[in-house]
């Protein structure tokens, strides 16, 4: 029996020095969760260390065949009858510029009866087309051709043009007295606006023709807005300075 008890100890004995060597065999595992975390935040900064160190690509200028993709582009600006004489009149003021600084192709088509803008291998400007068609629309549209230039030279001018009865519905005499509040004595309302606002005013019957900075038109058209709604003119010139000097004092 005590052989036996012996035999029994040492066997378990043996066993506890197998699970303490299996023990130690064992790796510690770590979490997959924690390792996940650490690549994401190392692949954070290697991508941020990349942004930084890239350097901003530098491009060749394009030529005016690139731009133009091959073939040219026209424009057509119709012109009413009312328009056929003025633009007769300055017809050179309108064709020097549009061909001389903006190297563009330019003529009158008596049949259509549109003023027809088209680039040419000089055309270096992608947007040369762009600001001719506006500058020969704000001549048509009845703007002088000084004023008009502007579109060309100056960049953020931009043309707006509503209806008086788009304000009010208005009819007959209600609509000509309307129109006369615009206007003024001689004209001195409309150029007083055009004065504080810096913009430039063409009363057409009931379209109003507004050129000048987007700020700008907002000025004038609400100026004119009220004056369509029946506000005494001293009233407009008071709020149009106020803004006008907000403006001013802001940039």
């Amino acid at each position: 029996m005590e052989s036996v008890t012996n035999t029994t100890a040492e066997a378990t004995a043996t066993m506890d020095c197998d699970g303490n060597t299996d023990t130690d065999a064992f790796e510690k595992v770590k979490s997959k969760r924690s390792h996940k975390r650490k690549r994401d935040a190392a692949e954070v900064d290697m991508q941020a260390e990349g942004s930084v160190a890239a350097k901003r690509p530098q491009f060749p200028a394009l030529s005016g065949d690139q731009l133009r993709g091959g073939s040219d582009e026209m424009r057509k600006v119709s012109v009413p009858a009312h328009r056929y004489t003025p633009l007769k009149e300055n017809w050179m003021k309108i064709f020097t510029p549009i061909v001389e600084n903006l190297q563009l192709q330019v003529r009158f088509n008596l049949k259509t009866r549109n003023v027809e803008i088209k680039t040419c291998k000089e055309t270096q400007d992608i947007g040369a087309l762009t600001r001719a068609a506006d500058f020969v629309k704000a001549f048509v549209l009845g703007f002088q051709v000084e004023d008009a230039l502007a579109l060309i030279r100056l960049d953020e001018l931009f043309l707006e043009t509503f209806d008086v009865t788009d304000v009010k519905p208005l009819k007959g005499d209600h609509l000509s007295r309307a129109i006369g509040r615009i206007a003024g004595k001689g004209g001195k309302t409309k150029f007083t606006i055009e004065n504080v606002t810096k913009t430039r005013i063409v009363l057409a019957d009931t379209k109003i023709h507004i050129m000048g900075s987007f700020q700008n038109i907002k000025m004038a058209r609400t100026a004119i807005c009220n004056l369509i709604l029946g506000s005494p003119p001293s009233k407009v010139y008071g709020n149009i300075r106020a803004v006008a000097s907000r403006t001013a004092e802001r940039f």
